[in-house]
């Protein structure tokens, strides 16, 4: 269902940014109306936009403003959000327009990427086949679920998840298919199973990878038949379900190497997607950073916007953690930034405990007391080649990004074909190796 995007005649001031934002939110899967209003119509305006939608969900209320102070991003109420920026602040203000009309459960996208496959989650409401999101942890496989169910016919019934990695086989068959009462030693009750749960809705069977071989013959099962056996029970129970599973393995090589069944592997492998790593879909950074800010934001520590320069060091990361990761970092940031109206460079702490990554590969680290060379400058001051495993890891990928410069010539085409990312990529790591010092103004063409 596409999104009704009303906007007030007051909001023409904000046209720039509109045009730029709109397109987004009209194939961003919104399933509820968007009112987009100034501070000076609010009030009558949503009144008046709202008499006549019926029983839809209430209107996500967007209050733009052009300030000349400082920029904020905060939310009055569930369905009310007031953006106030600056004219020269339209590339952040697009990220936080687009976190600030995301619902909950909804996919918050600015990355081509993801569009696409929010597009295509779409179509496949329209059906009840059987999906299997793969990616790697983090990149929010569940949030995708749960977006594919509230597009599907299915979105009046139940939602339900279960980890498949998280309990002991036989607690893990009789929460899924159910039980009768005196089944097994402590079934003091009988027990539906979520698969009777989630009837005429969606399963969602997380870490699928991890269910055990002889469970997974039962799974089939109730897959084929459309029909559940609780335990202890003699006959089956019919079930209408669509199972959408996820996984961070590689199935095909489960599969291979007898982990995994091949008829179950087939039976779930209807239509298999795939969520890429946050470090290839940068265009989500930054509308993923606002709509975090947004979230953990509270009335006793609130961050009210993010600047560029922390927007760049946010993009110029590798993210191993991805979207987790990233909430993380955000969290931290908002705690950081205190009574700060903003949350800035110095705020941005990255997780310790990981190595950066460039592209598919590990960069092999620095060690802590080697200063690396710098494109024009000659040496980092041996103050900044100490520090946190994080910092190596940043000065690792930035060694890395300047012996490629130099290899290629500065050019930054030849140079991004040469590490294997893409010119935008490389864009981002560029601009946060020139605001930390690693890279000087001028330096690359």
């Amino acid at each position: 269902m596409k999104p009704v995007i009303r906007t007030s005649p007051l909001t023409q001031q904000c046209s720039d940014l509109l045009d730029a934002t709109l397109p987004l939110l009209v194939s961003a899967f919104q399933s509820s109306p968007i009112h987009i209003v100034s501070s000076q119509d609010r009030n009558a305006l949503s009144g008046e936009m709202r008499r006549g939608d019926g029983p839809r969900p209430p209107a996500q209320t967007i209050e733009l403003n052009l300030t000349e102070g400082t920029p904020k991003l905060e939310r009055i109420s569930p369905v009310h959000v007031r953006l106030c920026y600056r004219r020269e602040d339209q590339g952040s203000a697009a990220a936080a327009l687009l976190a600030g009309a995301a619902t909950p459960h909804t996919p918050i996208a600015g990355d081509n990427q993801s569009l696409a496959l929010c597009t295509l989650a779409e179509r496949l409401g329209a059906s009840d086949i059987p999906v299997l999101i793969g990616g790697p942890s983090g990149t929010g496989k569940e949030v995708f679920a749960r977006f594919l169910h509230r597009v599907s016919a299915r979105n009046e019934a139940r939602f339900v998840a279960v980890n498949c990695a998280a309990m002991p086989e036989a607690m893990l068959e009789a929460l899924l298919f159910g039980h009768k009462k005196g089944a097994f030693t402590g079934a003091s009750d009988a027990g539906q199973g979520l698969f009777r749960a989630a009837d005429k809705g969606t399963l969602l069977l997380d870490e699928i990878g991890e269910m055990p071989v002889a469970l997974q013959a039962k799974l089939l099962r109730a897959l084929q038949e459309g029909e559940v056996l609780p335990l202890g029970a003699t006959q089956p129970i019919k079930v209408d379900v669509r199972v959408v599973a996820c996984t961070n393995r590689e199935l095909s090589e489960e599969v291979a190497a007898g982990r995994f069944r091949e008829d179950l592997f087939y039976r779930l492998n209807v239509f298999p997607m795939r969520l890429p790593a946050l470090r290839e879909r940068p265009g989500d950074i930054a509308p993923l950073a606002f709509g975090m800010m947004l979230r953990h934001s509270t009335a006793t520590i609130e961050a009210g916007w993010i600047s560029d320069a922390a927007l760049a060091r946010l993009q110029g990361h590798a993210w191993p953690g991805n979207v987790r990761e990233l909430e993380n970092v955000i969290r931290r940031a908002i705690l950081l930034c205190g009574e700060n109206a903003m949350i800035e460079p110095e705020h941005i702490q990255f997780d310790a405990s990981v190595s950066a990554v460039m592209g598919e590969a590990a960069v092999p680290a620095t060690p802590i007391d080697a200063p690396i060379a710098a494109a024009s400058e000659g040496e980092v001051s041996s103050e900044k080649a100490a520090g946190s495993l994080s910092d190596v890891a940043f000065r690792s990928e930035a060694q890395a990004i300047i012996a490629a410069l130099d290899h290629c010539g500065g050019h930054r085409a030849k140079t991004a074909k040469h590490l294997g990312i893409s010119e935008r990529t490389l864009r981002y790591r560029l601009a946060s190796m020139r605001e930390t010092g690693l890279l000087s103004a001028g330096a690359t063409r």
